[in-house]
């Protein structure tokens, strides 16, 4: 590793550094050479090929994106614009259920065209994945997971039973090889259809495999309205018998009549986080988005339209207003754009904000970055928690904010020299105005750009700078075998 003994290639100077733990933050100076952090402190007399005046805007550790859907974007839109323009530096990929590797079949079932439309932008092998990440790297890092649901497409013939023990066994089979190929853990979407008929045991006999390899399991859970107490009871028991760290996914609680029940589902992840490793992630608005799928009871006050391979000109519309145009009812009209994408509103503004307070909450944006009109948390989620819920909420502090996005994802996911600022670390950085920051990103234009970032580097070259991805694309692929202990929770100094 370089050291800073005679000259550093760059150097912040008086910039307000924020560690990422969540202790006070303070003016100092941070020397960077080649991809790591060589000295924090007063650096008056060190000299440096570069030198960036840091007055007035802060310096912290580049952010992790616990929950994305970034696994086919990292390939065909390498820049990441839409996720180094809010200051991630690194993202978890192959989450609800849903990867990009290893698809053992050759077809698709919603919500898998979240990722790709046919079979072929997809990979059998997850070496092979992760090798094309390494051939032609993104703008950020990446930890890859294998997805349930991918898994039980490409071993089962119906998709609406238990999967039999010998199917158990081949999924298995193809985990331990994506395990071994530097898959992070398994996810599972037991909410969509190609898992929803998959009972408990299935889900824990597969995740077996997790533990011996130092995985873990993230879920979008069966349920996150009505029966959201027995779909937690089920996560916990399913971490106890694979004895994993559990995440538990974009937490929530939807349906008017389930508005205020995070004081429940919060104690309940409370009391299971004394006894198994338990953690969560959240993204900072009221609406979700997935697949258009009207069979289920939303009980959506809005829903947009996201993208239709049936009507690509409505995306972005209302769907009583498109029913409207059809002369039809809403569930009609679904059926006439589907396949499709939508945005729902289920969610209250309390349970977001009382969530977020919840200091083991990570942020993970969800975002969907193939959507003709994406939900604006692809673009927006982290400077909106900086900018809104920090700075004009006034829910944490700005250091307590930047603790969610570094220190606590990094301890989770067991990354090892990321999420703080100290030597050593690797300069995943983030340089912006903590009194401008704020996303920008909307319901009627979700692809603008946040405000006040400044310059995002990545391993320590810059990946976003004066408003615009740099073209640099220094990410890096993190396998399993690279990281530490999971399941961690850091709380603020």
């Amino acid at each position: 590793m370089p050291t800073a003994a005679n000259n550093a290639d760059l150097v912040f100077r008086q910039v307000r550094l924020i560690d990422g733990l969540g202790g006070p933050s303070a003016v100092g100076d941070l020397a960077v050479t080649d991809d790591r952090i060589v000295a924090v402190g007063d650096l008056t007399e060190l000299p440096a090929a570069r030198q960036i005046d840091g007055t007035g805007l802060a310096l912290a550790p580049g952010f992790v994106d616990v929950h994305t859907h970034d696994d086919r974007a990292l390939l065909s839109d390498p820049t990441m614009g839409c996720k180094v323009s809010q200051g991630v530096t690194t993202v978890v990929t192959g989450n609800c259920g849903v990867s990009l590797a290893p698809l053992l079949a050759q077809r698709l079932v919603p919500p898998m065209d979240l990722l790709g439309d046919t079979p072929a932008q997809y990979f059998h092998d997850f070496a092979a994945y992760l090798s094309a990440l390494d051939g032609a790297p993104p703008a950020v890092n990446a930890l890859a997971q294998v997805g349930h649901s991918t898994l039980r497409i490409g071993v089962m013939d119906t998709l609406d039973r238990a999967a039999t023990p010998a199917e158990i066994r081949a999924m298995r089979d193809a985990l331990e090889r994506a395990l071994t190929a530097g898959a992070v853990g398994l996810s599972t979407g037991l909410f969509y259809a190609p898992a929803e008929a998959a009972p408990t045991d299935e889900v824990a006999a597969l995740a077996a495999p997790l533990a011996e390899a130092g995985a873990l399991h993230t879920t979008h859970m069966r349920d996150e309205g009505d029966a959201i107490h027995r779909s937690l009871e089920e996560t916990f028991a399913i971490g106890r018998t694979a004895k994993v760290p559990v995440v538990i996914s974009h937490h929530k609680c939807t349906g008017s009549a389930n508005h205020g029940r995070s004081t429940e589902t919060l104690g309940l992840i409370d009391a299971a986080r004394q006894s198994q490793p338990v953690g969560l992630d959240q993204y900072p608005y009221i609406a979700s988005s997935t697949v258009l799928d009207l069979t289920r009871r939303w009980d959506a006050r809005r829903i947009i339209v996201t993208w239709s391979k049936a009507m690509p000109d409505v995306a972005g519309r209302d769907l009583d207003d498109i029913a409207a145009a059809l002369g039809c009812d809403r569930e009609e009209a679904a059926r006439r754009l589907h396949p499709a994408g939508a945005i729902y509103f289920t969610m209250d503004e309390a349970d977001v904000r009382r969530i977020m307070a919840y200091p083991h909450t990570m942020i993970g944006s969800d975002g969907l970055p193939h959507d003709s009109h994406p939900h604006p948390r692809l673009w927006g989620t982290f400077p909106r928690v900086l900018g809104h819920y920090a700075r004009e909420v006034g829910l944490f502090s700005l250091e307590e904010a930047v603790r969610r996005m570094t220190s606590l994802p990094a301890a989770q996911f067991g990354l090892t020299d990321r999420g703080v600022l100290r030597v050593g670390a690797y300069a995943d950085l983030v340089l912006f105005d903590p009194d401008r920051v704020i996303d920008r990103a909307t319901f009627e234009t979700p692809a603008e750009p946040a405000a006040g970032i400044a310059l995002v580097m990545v391993n320590g070259r810059a990946v976003w700078q004066d408003g615009a991805p740099t073209g640099n694309r220094p990410g890096r692929a993190i396998r399993l075998g690279e990281l530490g202990p999971k399941g961690r929770s850091v709380l603020p100094c």
